[in-house]
């Protein structure tokens, strides 16, 4: 939704605060980890409260036209059900649709669960575990995407057509449970379209869906419309 990650956001937060860092807080190579930490030394040692690192994740612009498309979502929620994969956490994700507005536009926020605890520190658990080769530790998108799409077929909800929206490494395994029909649509010049691409040219293409790439949320929107 947003045109830069909410860790790079924090980082820069934290940098404006920064007087030193402790060892044990380097870089985790696990993401979910990471932002814990830099949460625990931004609420802990910076004294820096939530409810500043709150604003800071409200004040993060949308990507160009993403403020349109979920505009036009909620007041068509008749006709499509919209959902968050992601692997942030739930915190950054309330606050940010909260903050903007437009929270009526998502069903379900699929992300690794987050709240502050009595210390002001905030802990970030994975969101499930699984056995993905593919995906980060905490999240497999698409183990996510097809409970969800299997769970509204026992409640009767079939869905013509599927728009996976994504631009990292993580959105590649989820398009693989997606048919004919339904359409993924990676952001130009980031990770997913490349590895669209490079399945594309593929002599045994294993991408079902359209591609369909977009820079502003306007052209995902058009995609949409002609469905609805």
């Amino acid at each position: 939704m947003c045109p830069a990650e909410e860790e790079r956001t924090l980082h820069r937060h934290h940098r404006h605060h920064r007087h030193h860092r402790p060892d044990s807080l380097d870089p985790d190579p696990d993401h979910t980890q990471s932002v814990w930490c830099l949460e625990q030394l931004l609420c802990g040692e910076q004294k820096v409260t939530s409810d500043q690192i709150r604003i800071v994740m409200e004040t993060i612009p949308f990507t160009d036209g993403m403020t349109e498309l979920l505009t036009y979502i909620s007041k068509h929620k008749d006709s499509v059900d919209c959902i968050v994969v992601s692997d942030s956490n739930t915190l950054f994700i309330e606050w940010i649709l909260e903050a903007a507005g437009l929270r009526a536009a998502v069903d379900h926020v699929f992300s690794n669960p987050a709240h502050i605890n009595n210390r002001g520190y905030m802990e970030v658990r994975s969101h499930h575990s699984h056995s993905c080769s593919k995906c980060p530790v905490n999240m497999c998108k698409q183990e996510v995407l097809q409970l969800y799409l299997s769970e509204q077929s026992q409640r009767g909800v079939e869905y013509k057509k599927v728009f996976y929206v994504g631009d990292g490494g993580n959105d590649l395994c989820p398009t693989a449970c997606l048919k004919d029909q339904d359409v993924v649509m990676p952001r130009r010049g980031f990770t997913l379209e490349k590895q669209l691409s490079q399945l594309q040219n593929q002599s045994a293409c294993s991408v079902r869906p359209r591609v369909s790439a977009w820079s502003s949320a306007n052209e995902i929107l058009a995609e949409l419309k002609e469905s609805v």
